[in-house]
Order: structure tokens, then C-alpha cells, then sequence
């Protein structure tokens, strides 16, 4: 009779914390969304930048300049949003043919992951530029490049990279935010008489 106490005991036990089991989980189970970060952007402000470099162009005053000593090379960084643009420039009158398919061609390596790939053209013939601007929509490396030339020798050729893994949901108010400074960039690039 002892034996049938104690199993009644563990019975009546282990059905109080079934019920407990099943009437605290009563609630279903709902799937959050990920979060994405907030960017709080700064108003759009520019100041010209004159460089060593025989170019010039507005900058945002929220960016910094860094020029690279013996090159021809410099870099837009905004360390707040871990993006940088990096600029490089080229005088070969006899090389701009393979300077413009060298963009193009870097660009459209972005296509396996790209969803899409949309070009802008500018002119500002009274300054000789002319530019395109490549947005790459989808997951990848870079998502905005662009190169300006005078048609005859100069170039000049960028693109925008964040410093985290990429992903177009999180990384678009930010790409859209930086792709307005890039166009800004287009439109005041002034070349420098050598």
C-alpha cells in the first residue's frame, strides 16, 4: 500500500507540472524581424576642396579628405558611417579607352551577386566632364561606382565602400544618403589647367 502511495504521490506530481508545462506555454510562439540600424544623418553642407591633385570638387563637411604622398590616389572617408570613397586618378591620353573598360568591367563583376545594375550618365561640357555612375543593387562589395574624364586624357574613378558585411536592407538609407554626395561630387569636379 506504501508503494501504491507514492505512485500516486509521483502521478499527481508529475500532472500538476504538465499543467503548469502546457498552460505556461499557452501563448503561441511569434517570429521577431530582424532589427536594422537607425542612421541619423547629418544636413547636407559642402566646401571646396582644392587639393595638390589637378582637380577639384565639394566635399561634405561631415567627410575628411586623406591625400596618399606620391599618388595619385586619395580617399572621402566617413568614419562615423564606415564608408569610404576612394578616388584614383589618371593623365594618359593614350590609355583612356582601357581606363573606361576597366571601370565598366570592375563594375559588372558585381553582376553574380548583383540584382541589378543601373547607369547614370552626366556631362557638364563647359567644364569637360563626363561622367557615369553605376548603382549596384543587391548584396555586394560596392554598391555605388562611378569615373568622370574630360574625354581627351584625365580620369577619375570611385567607389563607396561601408566596412561591415554587406547587406542592401540595413545598408540603403546609407548608400542613398552617400550616393547623393557622389553625384554632388560629379556635378562640381572641375579639372585644373596642367
Amino acid at each position: 500500500m506504501n508503494t501504491q502511495r507514492i505512485l500516486s504521490s509521483l502521478l499527481s506530481i508529475f500532472l500538476v507540472v504538465l499543467g503548469f508545462a502546457l498552460w505556461g506555454c499557452s501563448e503561441p510562439q511569434i517570429p521577431r524581424s530582424y532589427g536594422y540600424p537607425r542612421f541619423d544623418f547629418p544636413e547636407k553642407q559642402y566646401r571646396l576642396i582644392d587639393t595638390t591633385l589637378p582637380y577639384s570638387f565639394e566635399l561634405p563637411t561631415y567627410a575628411r579628405l586623406k591625400l596618399y604622398p606620391d599618388s595619385m590616389a586619395q580617399d572621402i572617408e566617413v568614419p562615423a558611417y564606415k564608408a569610404t570613397i576612394y578616388l584614383t586618378y589618371y593623365n594618359r591620353r593614350s590609355a583612356l579607352d582601357t581606363l573606361t573598360e576597366n571601370a565598366r568591367t570592375l563594375t559588372y563583376k558585381h553582376s553574380m551577386r548583383a540584382d541589378a545594375i543601373d547607369e547614370q550618365y552626366y556631362e557638364n561640357p563647359e567644364h569637360h566632364v563626363y561622367a557615369i555612375l553605376y548603382n549596384v543593387a543587391g548584396d555586394v562589395a560596392t554598391s555605388v561606382q562611378f569615373y568622370a574624364t574630360d574625354s581627351v586624357s584625365r580620369f577619375l574613378r570611385g567607389t563607396l565602400y561601408f566596412y561591415c558585411v554587406p547587406n542592401a536592407d540595413s545598408l540603403a538609407p546609407a548608400i542613398d544618403y552617400f550616393s547623393k554626395d557622389i553625384v554632388h561630387l560629379i556635378e562640381t569636379l572641375e579639372w585644373k589647367k596642367e
